[in-house]
């Protein structure tokens, strides 16, 4: 009984925001452009108005990671096939507005709270509110005007039109969104602002006669999560180039920067060739061409690794490598060297010898990160217990110290994070006085986080800010600003 009662109680909370859509929808008539992605009582919903632009579209798509629904070709053909074979559910779908909703997946069936925080995060990243993760890639997208011309780290903003203006002036992250600190100079088609930029991604507006403004020749944008849209400019450091391949249609380059999407990057003609200008964050980067279908390795570039495939994947390194170092081991044959920067990939990175162990220089931006070595196959053991050794930690850049008062008698004492992949035992704080600490690297933005004393998770009582997730349970949450 207690069984029947517990499922028809989650089946309203499951179906109440789902008639209550409905039952708004049915009373709109004339419908304004609406785009919504809800992640709510372990469902997601997609609300999409069909007066959407193609552009408009198309930018929800890339947002959320959506490509694989085909939403394109549904609004063309209303056949529901693709939608319902990935498992979604139409709840409304007439001549104004597309209603999708889908279990997020058999949460209740996970007993270990890791793989239930993994699940959530999940789909919480592909949805809006969490700005914790440092962009990997980024690429411009102007229309009606050229991007903004760069010079050495100069950056030449340019607000086209508004002539008529008295003032135009520019504000974004990079002058702390300052509005009277950089005025912008009135030129014959527009105005100009010359801003030094280090390599990344930044916010921007215009104010137009102190009216603020998103740049509307540029179709890249982000909501601030307060309702504000801003403007999006991504200051390249990298160009991809291929030479030849005058005679295919198109040329694509994917790789470990954007999960190996072979739609998502598309190289522009150029000369007798292809190019595109990116952003790339730090670290170590493996990639590979597309031409018109076909995949391969970057001719041009001698830097490649082995893949899955017994093929190779082209390698861009931006930053300093660290060193890794495995003392002794001489009568080793092959030890690779692997970690969560690499997806524990045991066949990529071969270690050098070295007179008195082994070595791999390997560049990684800033983070949180867990290795181990494979000497001959096997991981390495303990000499005294004859068990493998746990798995070695790294950070790089540390900014934000944990720390939790107490817990005199615990043998063990990790934190584990939206930081750290929710890594349940790696990250071990040591003891200071009567605290337990841990430093780690922070990106900026919202973070979610527990301590786990001796294998039992908690919030930290020290931190008032919480926020319960999908399974009834609470996540400490914490904020961190740029500096």
């Amino acid at each position: 009984m207690m069984r029947n009662i517990s499922f028809f109680t989650r089946l309203r909370k499951l179906l109440l925001p789902v008639l209550l859509l409905l039952f708004v929808c049915s009373n709109a008539r004339a419908q304004p452009p609406i785009k919504s992605f809800v992640v709510k009582n372990g469902h997601i919903y997609i609300t999409l108005t069909k007066n959407l632009t193609a552009v408009s579209l198309d930018s929800f798509i890339v947002q959320y990671n959506l490509q694989e629904l085909d939403l394109k070709n549904f609004f063309k053909s209303n056949r529901p096939d693709s939608l319902l074979k990935l498992g979604w559910d139409i709840n409304l779908n007439n001549g104004e507005l597309l209603v999708l909703s889908k279990n997020m997946l058999a949460a209740d069936k996970l007993t270990d709270p890791v793989e239930k925080i993994l699940l959530a995060q999940k789909y919480f990243n592909n949805g809006y509110g969490f700005a914790n993760k440092e962009p990997q890639y980024g690429v411009n997208r102007f229309v009606k005007k050229y991007p903004f011309a760069v010079r050495d780290s100069l950056v030449t903003f340019f607000c086209k039109g508004n002539t008529n203006a008295k003032k135009v002036m520019l504000a974004g992250t990079f002058n702390n969104w300052n509005p009277e600190a950089l005025s912008m100079k009135k030129v014959d088609s527009g105005w100009i602002a010359v801003v030094k930029l280090g390599p990344g991604k930044h916010y921007y507006k215009f104010i137009v006669d102190d009216k603020w403004t998103i740049d509307k020749d540029n179709e890249l944008f982000e909501n601030d999560g307060e309702g504000n849209d801003n403007s999006v400019y991504y200051k390249t450091n990298y160009v991809f180039t291929l030479a030849g391949y005058t005679n295919v249609k198109k040329v694509n380059v994917a790789g470990s920067f954007n999960n190996w999407d072979e739609n998502a990057l598309k190289l522009e003609r150029w000369g007798e060739g292809w190019i595109k200008h990116v952003y790339l964050a730090e670290g170590t980067h493996t990639y590979r061409f597309i031409a018109d279908g076909n995949w391969f390795a970057d001719p041009a570039n001698p830097e490649q690794y082995p893949n899955e495939f017994g093929e190779t994947n082209s390698v861009v390194c931006i930053g300093k490598p660290h060193v890794f170092f495995l003392k002794g081991n001489l009568y080793a044959k092959k030890v690779m060297l692997m970690g969560s920067f690499n997806q524990w990939r045991n066949y990529e990175l071969p270690m050098q010898k070295t007179d008195s162990g082994w070595i791999f220089p390997y560049v990684l931006g800033h983070g949180n990160y867990e290795y181990t070595f494979e000497v001959d196959g096997r991981k390495p053991v303990d000499a005294v217990t004859g068990k493998e050794k746990p798995n070695e930690t790294l950070i790089l850049s540390p900014n934000y110290t944990f720390r939790l008062k107490g817990y005199t008698n615990a043998k063990r004492i990790c934190v584990a994070g939206s930081f750290n992949n929710w890594s349940p035992g790696s990250f071990a704080m040591h003891k200071e006085g009567n605290e337990w600490v841990i430093e780690q690297h922070l990106a900026p933005g919202k973070h979610v986080y527990k301590f786990v004393v001796d294998g039992k998770w908690i919030v930290d009582p020290a931190n008032e800010l919480r926020e319960p997730n999908e399974f009834g349970e609470e996540n400490s949450v914490m904020w961190t600003r740029e500096e």
